[in-house]
């Protein structure tokens, strides 16, 4: 495939969604490739934070909770992700983080079987497993860990739960959730999906895939900002089934009547725990903002244009980096991945370059396809870019095998 510099520029002037890039404050000098990580700042966050911040909390003080609505914002920001996502808004909630939700659903969905093992995927996003971990050594579970190969083979008598990431963190490889609910229903279990690498990305049909437990993040396609809240996804009629078992003082049916006992609130509230962090939660309402106007399905199709131009350009221009994520669209996210012995430096040699991607080990560098603001000639730039830095072997210099805290 042959795509110029002016092929990729006309194909940004002809891009419907292209006026979405100015909603977002992007670096000058700045490619970046990852929102998948963490999503770039929407400008509608800097106007809204600072009207939070001096006239709710500065000027309403407390009365915030009631005359600004503090008090439904979990609520009401899990129903502007639940068409995202394929759900109802009364089945979604922001609060906590992804982790955290992900222990209240692993403990809450668990309980309702008395079957003894909990299945995952052998190289799943690590903090999923060790939850998973923590929450079967809880429960007195057996927590069983299969190569993704292997693992619906594994879907048996004896499972009580099972947890899939939809899409892959490092790969990207996606499953077929509706495929994988019929099969777990089949085998009378139940599936808790993370949807971190999913939300705001990929189109996604919790209600019509039979999907029944979800979790996901904030801060990455959702752009809500460095640890946003993330949400949490419990199917209507499974609710009021379930008690967290984080029982804090949100997640009682009076909260504000101090008493001693614990009574669930109806529906998805139960899973609230403590005081919701208001300037994260509005942070992320106005990344949310981001999505008026545009379609998941309008943003995936993007997504598929801009991985087919960078996938083509990456075989022209820099064949010693093997791409580890599959080609076919129905099976894989929105970042694009690619595994060399010396991933780790040759990342930093671009972002010295002002290219962003990010590495994750022990030998992949990972590039984001975030439709909203990332654009043809963005690409274009970035491979022209990491195709010197190649040939010239700029990543041997000293300085780029030198590893920060976060890698």
């Amino acid at each position: 495939m042959s795509f110029t510099l002016a092929e990729a520029r006309a194909a940004d002037a002809a891009d419907p969604i292209r006026p979405l890039r100015a909603r977002f404050h992007l670096p000058e000098g700045v490619i970046y490739l990852d929102g998948n990580s963490l999503g770039a700042l929407p400008r509608a966050t800097e106007a809204r934070q600072h009207e939070v911040v001096t006239r709710e909390w500065g000027e309403s003080l407390i009365r915030s909770w009631n005359d600004h609505h503090w008090i439904d914002a979990p609520q009401r920001i899990g129903a502007k992700i639940a068409p995202l996502i394929g759900a109802k808004p009364n089945e979604v909630i922001v609060t906590d983080s992804t982790s955290v939700n992900l222990f209240k659903l692993l403990v809450a969905a668990a309980r309702l079987s008395d079957r003894p093992a909990l299945l995952s995927e052998s190289g799943n996003f690590h903090t999923d497993l060790h939850i998973a971990a923590g929450a079967a050594e809880l429960l007195g579970l057996t927590l069983d860990i299969a190569p993704r190969e292997k693992l619906e083979g594994r879907i048996g008598a004896d499972t009580n739960l099972v947890l899939l990431t939809h899409v892959h963190y490092k790969t990207a490889e996606r499953y077929d959730m509706a495929a994988l609910n019929i099969r777990a229903k089949a085998a009378g279990t139940r599936i808790v999906w993370d949807l971190s690498h999913s939300a705001g990305a990929v189109p996604v049909q919790l209600n019509a895939s039979g999907a029944e437990f979800a979790v996901g993040c904030g801060y990455k396609y959702l752009n809500g900002g460095p640890g946003a809240p993330a949400f949490l996804y419990v199917a209507e009629s499974l609710q009021e089934r379930l008690v967290s078992p984080l029982s804090g003082w949100m997640g009682h049916a009076a909260p504000f009547a101090f008493t001693d006992d614990y009574v669930p609130a109806p529906g998805i509230a139960r899973f609230l725990a403590g005081t919701p962090p208001i300037l994260s939660l509005i942070a992320l309402e106005s990344g949310l903002a981001g999505f008026e106007g545009v379609t998941i399905e309008r943003l995936w199709s993007k997504s598929n244009a801009l991985f087919d131009v960078f996938h083509a350009l990456m075989e022209q221009r820099c064949p010693q980096l093997a791409c580890i994520t599959p080609r076919a669209p129905e099976v894989r996210g929105s970042h694009i991945s690619f595994a060399h012995p010396n991933a780790f430096e040759i990342c930093q040699a671009l972002i010295a370059q002002g290219v962003i991607g990010d590495f994750r080990a022990p030998d992949v560098i990972r590039f984001g396809l975030t439709p909203l603001y990332l654009g043809f000639e963005d690409i274009w730039r970035a491979i022209d870019l990491l195709a010197d830095i190649l040939t010239e072997g700029r990543w041997r210099d000293p300085q780029f095998a030198v590893r920060g805290k976060v890698t």
